[in-house]
């Protein structure tokens, strides 16, 4: 572009240069004659013409080299700036992609949270229907003491008012039954401890709301007797469990707790 921009300026240069050696040579002659006939010098203007270009052209090289120089400048500024645009560009992606990744992780807070708002109350679920899982009780028929009940003609319902634990509260010491709270297996045991008699045993029988299911039974006709047994029952959600005594048995207790009546959850079903 440079060279493109002086090159008609030194065509131009050349040709007033021309021109200008072409009047004094006309103009030579007639000069001579008013001097006295002596002849002028031509050759000086001749070298005086080539020395004004050769100038010319000096100041051009040195316009041109300024020139070039000023250029280099411009082009360095110009990716100096593309430089930082690029690095502008660069960042201002970055601060998207930031901005982008705020958003989701907003997002899977969000989420976060919702999910343990649902665990929180899924383990609060859990912790009721483990509480109402947790089932068991043991009792025995007194407190302190020592008393015998029977004999009976007839069967009759036995009362373990004496609570060592009821852990769910599914055992009643007014009545004697126990309710179960869920369906599931549960297993039940209880021990008989009676006196000796020439006519009377002792024994009691486990019964599944109405349906008895077993009997612990022993006789002998003096000392002391003991007798057990035990059952794993499928239950529903109401049923109840208790214990009876033989029709013409006895059974006896005291402060050491001999005649016991137990049972626990052992777990659930659907």
């Amino acid at each position: 572009m440079e060279m493109t921009m002086c090159f008609p300026l030194l065509l131009l240069i050349c040709s007033l240069s021309t021109a200008q050696l072409q009047s004094d040579n006309e103009t030579v002659p007639h000069h001579a004659e008013s001097q006295g006939g002596e002849p002028t010098n031509v050759s000086e203007h001749q070298q005086t013409c080539p020395q004004d270009i050769h100038a010319v052209l000096r100041e051009m090289s040195a316009s041109l080299a300024e020139q070039r120089v000023e250029t280099r400048h411009l082009q360095r500024e110009n990716e100096a700036q593309a430089a930082q645009l690029r690095e502008l560009e660069l960042q201002k992606t970055e601060m998207d992609m930031l901005k982008l990744q705020q958003q989701v992780q907003a997002a899977e807070l969000i989420t976060v949270k919702a999910r343990s708002n649902v665990t929180e109350n899924q383990v609060e679920a859990l912790k009721r229907d483990g509480e109402v899982k947790q089932v068991a009780f043991s009792a025995s028929l007194w407190a302190s003491g020592t008393e015998t009940i029977g004999p009976f003609n007839i069967e009759s319902n036995l009362v373990f008012r004496y609570v060592f634990s009821n852990i769910g509260n599914a055992y009643n010491p007014n009545t004697g039954f126990f309710i179960a709270p869920v369906r599931g297996a549960y297993h039940f045991e209880f021990y008989v401890y009676g006196p000796g008699d020439p006519t009377h045993r002792s024994g009691a029988m486990l019964f599944k709301n109405g349906e008895r299911v077993c009997i612990a039974f022993q006789h002998q006709t003096s000392g002391w007797a003991t007798s057990s047994n035990g059952a794993t029952l499928l239950l529903e959600v109401g049923d109840v469990v208790f214990l009876r005594l033989w029709a013409n048995s006895m059974i006896c207790d005291s402060r050491n707790h001999h005649s016991t009546f137990s049972g626990h959850l052992l777990f659930t079903t659907m």
